[in-house]
């Protein structure tokens, strides 16, 4: 197996990966404060509309088992490139889309090309990380997509307010092209090689680590992902306008962009544990506070929360998921995204019918008692699997 020490290992990700992810998250959230214009413009219902977002991280999530072999038998940047030329074709698609079937296709068809970009980021971090400096390098990853998250966040409401909702889709096919070329100088890192594909497959399912971290992953996704598409929604559904909708929920970004820097002076003092036990907290405060009351202030302190709990438990359990069949990286972390965005997928379907009656607080108060024992089951676990 290869090993990485400390001068040779990469303590930051590289730029060029940092890029694609932040390409990959700019698409991803870029669509939550559309949602409303979209339903406008196509005459459906809320719920019609994030139809739209729903099938996208589904086939985001979906795609991830694919892309995590594809990564480990022909390399991380291969795919990363493939990915990014697929992502420019469905972002024009969902550009020049007429009605919203041909919009929900095309976004399906994004997703599921977008989706090996920040798995394959997260491995090739792996790949070229000591343990020791994990964490840290990833919470780095994260950084740069939290950015695109915030300037998605922020951007979209107003372009859909001020220009056209289809905009954004124009943006995303921009930034993955661009995203395209630094990648073609960067050089593919060493991995372990000689495991197949079924071997790596058997690793990982008879691992229960690793069944137990990607489970984790599935709810953390249905309650910090999934939710988090409905803020600006909830926020809409009060009147605000749409942009002020997006700018409260941009401090999302902001959160995790602040709070990833102290990640890795954390990582020296306190457990992994001990980490998700705060982000776990962060989570279910956020819920909680916008459970019982939804305005500009109650969402903006929820969209903190939720960043805290992405650069926290979120790198955490990224961390995690990288330790737990290193034979099988590319697989593990692929299974991993693509549990996350399923159950971000998961989260935002089954709430629809509760935000199109306007039960934001029903809708939010049972997922911050939901968040509450994932917080429990994940500190508790990671406490067992690293000491016991």
């Amino acid at each position: 197996m290869t090993t990485h020490d400390d001068a040779s290992a990469h303590r930051r990700p590289p730029l060029a990966i940092s890029l694609a992810a932040l390409t990959s998250s700019v698409d991803r959230f870029g669509i939550s404060p559309l949602l409303m214009f979209i339903a406008v413009d196509f005459g459906v219902s809320l719920a019609g509309s994030v139809a739209v977002a729903s099938v996208y991280f589904l086939c985001y999530g979906l795609s991830q088992p694919v892309w995590g072999i594809l990564s480990d038998a022909l390399g991380r940047l291969p795919v990363m490139r493939i990915a990014l030329i697929g992502s420019v074709l469905g972002s024009l698609a969902s550009l020049l889309a007429p009605e919203l079937l041909s919009l929900t296709l095309a976004r399906a068809v994004t997703g599921a090309f977008f989706g090996a970009v920040v798995p394959a980021s997260i491995t090739y971090v792996g790949d070229t990380s000591t343990p020791r400096h994990r964490q840290s390098a990833l919470s780095d990853l994260m950084a740069a997509i939290a950015v695109g998250t915030a300037l998605a966040t922020a951007a979209a409401g107003l372009v859909g307010q001020w220009l056209d909702w289809r905009v954004m889709f124009a943006v995303s096919a921009g930034l993955a092209l661009l995203s395209l070329i630094p990648l073609f100088r960067l050089p593919e890192p060493e991995r372990e090689t000689g495991v197949s594909i079924l071997r790596g497959m058997s690793l990982f399912f008879r691992e229960r680590w690793a069944l137990l971290v990607v489970g984790l992953a599935f709810v953390e996704g249905a309650l910090v992902l999934g939710l988090l598409t409905l803020l600006a929604p909830a926020l809409e559904h009060q009147g605000v306008s749409p942009g002020a909708a997006g700018l409260s929920v941009a401090a999302y970004g902001v959160a995790t962009i602040l709070v990833s820097r102290g990640v890795r002076p954390l990582t020296a003092r306190w457990s992994s544990a001990r980490i998700i036990a705060l982000g776990g907290t962060c989570l279910t405060l956020g819920l909680g506070i916008v459970a019982l009351h939804q305005s500009v202030p109650t969402v903006i302190v929820a969209a903190l929360l939720l960043g805290a709990t992405w650069a926290l438990m979120h790198t955490s359990l990224q961390a995690w998921v990288t330790e737990v069949v290193p034979s099988a990286r590319g697989l593990s972390v692929a299974f991993f995204a693509g549990c996350l965005f399923a159950g971000s997928a998961a989260g935002s379907g089954l709430a629809g019918p509760l935000a199109e009656a306007g039960h934001w607080g029903l809708l939010f108060g049972v997922a911050a008692v939901v968040a509450l024992a994932l917080t429990v089951v994940a500190a508790a676990t990671r406490s067992r699997y690293q000491y016991g």
